[in-house]
């Protein structure tokens, strides 16, 4: 069975509006950019933007080179999916109906989720509602949840020992249980597992909880990198992802990925200025 999440008002949205976010107009489709690959297209990345990130504001960063630059191949889908779609309660829902189910037409042989902060809990979200539905994922700073949970979760032991307790409608009360829940069911999904890539700074004040889900994925698909929650990490984290994403083997066929043996190379540096939260 399939869930859609609903409205995500409550402490996402408390701490997401602590600063200016990007808006825009939920009675409108989710807006869009096709940013066609520089070879035949194999593979498609749909990039789900920050906090303070929107469409305009992606273009702008050049986040299509940086992709293309690695995978030549791909085709690339700028999304403006901000904050006024997450609160609207059907984000995920919306990015299956308008941008994923219409991008299939094209029969890609891989599709791919990237997001960085609030668009790396869009991606988990879409996941979670639409199992099976992406080939992989990209997460760079992905935003998790409150600290009051990860400390409960910390307190049993880790996931594997967490018992999250029955499970329930995603709601703004109940969707960072769930949420965790549905990372702590990689364990014993080494497929799903093996197809998420995270990127994240040793600076961040999310890093607590981005370890407690880095801790359930493969060794040498986390990258912890210099720098604090803003472009000049993520730009070079996003390179970083994609290289390893694109040298493992194993992306072949996601249904018999198996962990890999050895950790591999640690990346170049980014050098990150102060902090700016998104």
């Amino acid at each position: 069975m399939r869930l859609h999440p609903s409205s995500l008002l409550g402490p996402l949205v408390a701490l997401l509006l602590a600063a200016c976010s990007a808006g825009g107009d939920i009675t409108r489709p989710i807006p869009t950019r096709w940013v066609p690959a520089a070879q035949p297209p194999h593979r498609l990345v749909v990039m789900l933007p920050g906090r303070g990130d929107d469409l305009q504001s992606l273009g702008k960063r050049g986040i299509a080179q940086t992709i293309h630059e690695q995978w030549p191949d791909a085709d690339v889908i700028l999304t403006g999916l901000t904050m006024p779609f997450y609160r609207e309660g059907r984000a995920a829902e919306r990015l299956h109906e308008e941008v994923l189910l219409p991008a299939r037409v094209r029969h890609y042989d891989q599709v791919w989720l990237a997001g960085i902060s609030l668009g790396g809990l869009g991606a988990l979200m879409y996941d979670r509602a639409y199992p099976g539905e992406i080939d992989g994922m990209l997460l760079i700073s992905p935003y998790l949840g409150d600290k009051p949970l990860y400390r409960e979760i910390r307190a049993a032991g880790g996931l594997d020992r967490w018992q999250p307790g029955p499970p329930q409608r995603f709601t703004a009360q109940t969707y960072q249980r769930e949420l965790w829940r549905y990372i702590q069911s990689w364990s014993g999904d080494p497929g799903r597992a093996g197809s998420i890539w995270v990127a994240y700074g040793d600076k961040e004040r999310f890093r607590d909880r981005i370890g407690l889900l880095a801790a359930q994925l493969p060794p040498g698909h986390v990258f912890e990198l210099p720098g604090h929650h803003n472009w000049t990490l993520w730009s070079p984290a996003a390179t970083t992802l994609l290289e390893h994403a694109r040298l493992d083997r194993t992306r072949v066929n996601p249904a018999r990925v198996e962990p890999a043996r050895t950790e591999t190379a640690v990346p170049k540096p980014a050098h990150a200025k102060a902090y700016i939260g998104n």
